[in-house]
């Protein structure tokens, strides 16, 4: 059995609905439903009642529910009491963090923050923006940044969850530069003459960005995907190579572009794009679970002092200036 599977059917029996749980646990409605069935095959009993709408448990189910809080919280205190048992884990802070703003934001972010407070034991998770967030659900870690866009929002229960906007950030089209100082390729391309593109793989956050970029361009934009990544820094490498344009976000492209390695492709008007017509602004936000942030043990009441300092403005960049700028 797996602990994600207890939690699963914990929001299950207090939600009463598939679809929303799903949400709330970060996955597919039919990932969920697999989960839920794995439960009940390691049980050897139905728990939900597939019959009634809106759902609702069994009898056997109504029984476990109470067992199943009480070992969440035995797992939960467990975890506490490990933490609290070593000198180096109790003070320090686990973040989760998308891998491009582990790269570029969150060093000067955490650098303003211990202006303030001092210096802060931290460990950070390089995560893609799902699997940080599916950590701060699951218990994995006290703070996620990530980004937000209302085009691919990230769906947490706001009575549980605290949420904070730290900055904005933009992704943009960028290609490499000739020796004479040109971009080596340009939009939109052709049908017959496709620009090639260096593309994030499929279920990435920022791919999801790029999509909605495309799907608002004012013409039609003629791309030939050579190849892709999850990793913005990979896309990075490969554009200021040669070998193709990729979108990238302002801060991870903001050194290439002084250096004069990179070029943004949209900066000026073209003929048929007015200028930023291929951009996108994305929040930076930082997440914390209300409950576990809650008790008396050095580490949580460190939690709240980063909260409170960045509450008070420390920490968070002026709200559009091209890319989370620094303060």
């Amino acid at each position: 059995m797996e602990l994600k599977w207890l939690e699963d059917f914990v929001s299950l029996a207090e939600t009463r609905s598939f679809s929303k749980s799903a949400q709330l646990r970060h996955v597919t409605q039919p990932a969920f439903s697999r989960r839920i069935q794995a439960l009940e095959t390691w049980l050897g009993a139905e728990l939900i009642d597939r019959s009634a709408y809106p759902t609702r448990l069994t009898e056997s189910g109504q029984a476990f529910y109470e067992q199943a809080l009480a070992m969440l919280a035995q797992f939960h205190e467990v975890r506490v009491v490990l933490r609290e048992h070593s000198a180096a884990q109790a003070e320090t802070i686990e973040f989760a963090v998308p891998h491009t703003l582990s790269f570029t934001y969150f060093p000067r972010w955490l650098q303003r923050v211990e202006a303030r407070l001092g210096r802060i034991h931290a460990r950070l998770r390089a995560l893609n923006v799902h699997d940080a967030m599916l950590s701060l659900v699951e218990g994995g870690c006290d703070l996620v940044m990530g980004y937000y866009h209302p085009g691919q929002p990230v769906t947490l229960d706001p009575t549980r969850y605290d949420t904070l906007t730290l900055g904005i950030e933009s992704i943009s089209p960028y290609s490499a530069v000739t020796s004479a100082g040109r971009a080596c390729y340009t939009l939109p391309g052709t049908h017959d003459a496709p620009v090639p593109y260096l593309s994030y793989t499929q279920h990435a956050y920022l791919g999801k960005m790029t999509e909605a970029i495309m799907a608002k361009a004012p013409m039609p934009v003629h791309l030939d995907r050579v190849y892709e990544t999850d990793m913005a820094e990979g896309l990075k490498a490969m554009a200021m190579a040669g070998h193709g344009i990729a979108f990238l976000p302002h801060s991870a492209a903001e050194d290439a572009v002084m250096e004069k390695r990179l070029v943004r492709l949209d900066r000026v008007a073209r003929a048929g794009f007015p200028a930023g017509a291929l951009t996108l602004d994305m929040e930076i936000r930082l997440y914390r679970d209300k409950l576990a942030a809650q008790g008396d043990d050095p580490r949580r009441a460190l939690v709240r002092d980063v909260w409170d300092a960045v509450c008070a403005g420390v920490g968070s960049a002026p709200k559009k200036q091209g890319y989370a700028k620094k303060t």
